[in-house]
């Protein structure tokens, strides 16, 4: 992943967004469907998240990798 577009938040946005679902579930008080809308919201930006940290690492790997040659 290289930049945030208007579909793709930025990694910081994403974790952002990501505490707050997970203290709104922590906090309870949701209902089941809100809940349930929140988890999946919840797991779509850790994918995010990841996708991100996976784009880093590799980014960091070719950069080592080219260092070696």
């Amino acid at each position: 992943m290289s930049d945030a577009t208007p579909d793709q938040p930025s990694y910081e946005e994403a974790r952002e967004e990501l505490i707050e679902v997970v203290r709104t579930l922590e906090a309870g008080g949701t209902t089941l469907e809100e809940s349930l809308a929140l988890w999946e919201r919840g797991e779509a930006l850790a994918k995010i998240c990841q996708q991100w940290l996976d784009g880093a690492r590799k980014r960091l790997d070719d950069a080592m990798g080219a260092e070696d040659s």
